[in-house]
Parts: C-alpha cells; sequence; structure tokens
C-alpha cells in the first residue's frame, strides 16, 4: 500500500474501524467465557440465530434492525397462534413465489425465489422459535448482538465519496462520545424507565418511517462540508443520536434526515451514518457488557445470524422492492411501542414488594 493510499482518511478510518472491529471481537470472547463460567446460556437457538439473520438482512437494504428486533424479542405466542402462524407464513411465501415468477426478471428469477424461501422461513423461526428477551436487558442485546453486522455494513457500503474529512471525523466522535454516555446511564436504569423509553424511542423511529413512506423527508442540497454553526449544531446533533441509539433508536434515518437539513449531498449522509454506527456500537456495547445489562444468548444469535444476512443482502441481492415491508414494520413498531408504554404504566402503579419476613406496614428502603 502506497503512502498516498495510507494518508487518505477513509482509507485510515476503515484501517481504524478494523482494528476496533478485532478489539470487539476479543471483548466478545471474554464476555461468552465470563458468562459460561457463571452459568450462562452461550449457544443460540434457532429462533435466535434467525433473528439476527433477518433483521439484519433488512437491515442491510435499508429497512433497520433495532425496532425490528425488539418487536421480536417482545413477541409471545400460544402454542394455537404458532400453528396458526406458520398456516400464515406459508401461505405468503407461496404469494410471494407467485409474484415473483410473474414479476421478476427470469434472470434473477432463482435467486428472488431462494431469498423469499430464506427469509420467510427465518422470520418464521425468529417470531416463533426464539425466547422473549426481558425489557430491561434489550438496549444491552441489541447493541451488543448488531455491533459486528453493523461493521461488516460499513466495511461493504463505505465508498470514497468526497466529504470533508474533519466534518466525517467531528461527526463519528461525536456519536460515539454520545453512545459512551448514553450506554453508562440507561445500563443502570430501572425496568419501568427503559420500558418508557424504548416505547417513546420506538415512536419517533415508527414517525420518521412514516415520513419516509409518505416521501416527506427533505431533499438535502449539495454541500460535502460543514463549517460554523452547521458543524456545531451536526456534532451536537450526532451526539444526541448516539446517545438515543443505546436506548434502541436507530442512527440512520434521523442522522439521513439531520444531513439533509443542514443542506448537505444526500450521498453524504452514508459515509456518516455507517461510519457511525460502525464506531458507536462497540463503544455502547462496552458499557452495557460493564454494567452485564445484556442477553448473552440472544445477543450471540444476533452476531451470529447477522454477518452471513449482511453479506447476501450487500454481495448477492442488493436490492428489493420493500415497500410493503415497511408498511408492516410500522404497524409492527407502533404496536410494539404501545406495549412498552403499556408495561411501563403498569409497572408504575404495581405496589412495591416487602422483603421476605417484613412485617405488614412496614417501612421499605
Amino acid at each position: 500500500m502506497s503512502s498516498v493510499s495510507l494518508l487518505d482518511p477513509r482509507i485510515a478510518l476503515l484501517a481504524v474501524l478494523a482494528i476496533v472491529a478485532l478489539l470487539y471481537v476479543g471483548l466478545v470472547v471474554r464476555a461468552t467465557l465470563r458468562g459460561t463460567r457463571e452459568g450462562e446460556a452461550a449457544t443460540p437457538s434457532v429462533g435466535g440465530f434467525a433473528t439476527g439473520f433477518v433483521t439484519n438482512f433488512f437491515d442491510t437494504l435499508g429497512i433497520g434492525s433495532f425496532a425490528t428486533t425488539t418487536a421480536i424479542f417482545r413477541s409471545k405466542f400460544t402454542p394455537e397462534q404458532r400453528r396458526k402462524g406458520a398456516l400464515a407464513f406459508g401461505f405468503a411465501a407461496v404469494a410471494g413465489a407467485v409474484t415473483a415468477v410473474i414479476f421478476a426478471p427470469r434472470e434473477r428469477l432463482p435467486l428472488v425465489l431462494s431469498v423469499i424461501g430464506v427469509v420467510a422461513l427465518s422470520l418464521y423461526f425468529a417470531l416463533f422459535q426464539s425466547r422473549p428477551v426481558s425489557d430491561e436487558r434489550i438496549p444491552g442485546t441489541l447493541n451488543f448482538g448488531h455491533t459486528l453486522p453493523t461493521v461488516v455494513q460499513a466495511f461493504i457500503f463505505t465508498t470514497i465519496v468526497p466529504v470533508d474529512p474533519r466534518t466525517l471525523i467531528l461527526l463519528i466522535v461525536a456519536a460515539v462520545l454520545g453512545a459512551w454516555v448514553g450506554a453508562g446511564v440507561v445500563a443502570r436504569w430501572p425496568r419501568r424507565r427503559i420500558q418508557m423509553g424504548m416505547g417513546i424511542a420506538l415512536f419517533i423511529a415508527a414517525a420518521l418511517l412514516a415520513m419516509t413512506l409518505a416521501n416527506r423527508n427533505p431533499t438535502g442540497g449539495t454541500l460535502l462540508e460543514l463549517t460554523g454553526t452547521k458543524l456545531a449544531l451536526a456534532f451536537a446533533g450526532n451526539v444526541l443520536l448516539g446517545a438515543l441509539m443505546t436506548l434502541g433508536i436507530g442512527l440512520y434515518a434521523p442522522c439521513m434526515i439531520m444531513i439533509y437539513l443542514l443542506g448537505m449531498d444526500p450521498k453524504a449522509a452514508f459515509p456518516i451514518m455507517m461510519g457511525s454506527c460502525a464506531f458507536l456500537m462497540p463503544v455502547a456495547s462496552a458499557r452495557f457488557v460493564r454494567e452485564r445489562s445484556f442477553d448473552l444468548r440472544a445477543s450471540l444469535g444476533l452476531l451470529l445470524g447477522g454477518i452471513p444476512a449482511v453479506l447476501i443482502a450487500a454481495l448477492i441481492v442488493k436490492s428489493l422492492p420493500l415497500t410493503v415491508v415497511r408498511w408492516l414494520v410500522l404497524v409492527v413498531v407502533v404496536y410494539t411501542a404501545t406495549g412498552l408504554v403499556r408495561a411501563a404504566r403498569r409497572e408504575a402503579g404495581a405496589p412495591t414488594p416487602s422483603p421476605a419476613g417484613a412485617a405488614p406496614g412496614t417501612a421499605v428502603p
């Protein structure tokens, strides 16, 4: 590699990201060994692996992974609902295959049919064969489990875009700072506050998704560099978005809208938002691991299922018509957000349990 390429800010950034990824793998190994020593299950279930696959597959294509994963983690079905779900997914897969045969280009038909089959099967196992994750552990599990798939996305999709290096690096630093502070706070929050925070975050995500579906997002400008007040606003905004990401609201959509509102070229959003996520998630995850505020088994399922999904979506599939999927995700996100807020309200109204052996009326510290 020539000295010129080594000095290229983009190459240097990817080199640092590679180092961060290696350090993060070490963190995953240490957390897994510690968890297994303490008796925590570490082997992902089929449903956990499928959750990582299907959420990261659609994340790579632009749907997002945090809101969908939260919905899956909170799903609880009876045996009868699982039976009906199997029939519904079978019908949907057949309908999708028939639609593909009618409308898909002949040269892509085998690929499209294969994708429909794999995604439908993965979604079924994710919804009906994975175990729920407790609400207070969902933020840490999302960040810990989705980190390496996101890093893979950054390596694949980050191309040479003429964004001012100072703007790019400062916004990445801002997101990392926000994630470090936010994860340290969220990891110590009680269950009710996390439920309410995730519920509000999901409502925000639903609003952003609705704006996208209604074509109400700003269109952006032509700037490739931010200076002065605009740079300060972008820095503060990315600090906030990095902190919010620790609660489960994805950074991609709000970061893109912020970049557009500041008058930047739409293509400039991609290296900024991908770089931000790829660097901030290892930092946030380290805080959640330190506080032991994550589900090890579910996290490893997201990680191991997510990496092949990213590779398939980015290198083989590349693009799909996703409007119907986005509407379904919007409905699911609103439903999940409502459930979280209602759960938080129920916990707020629940009486505080007395310690074992305490007499009635005894004050509880």
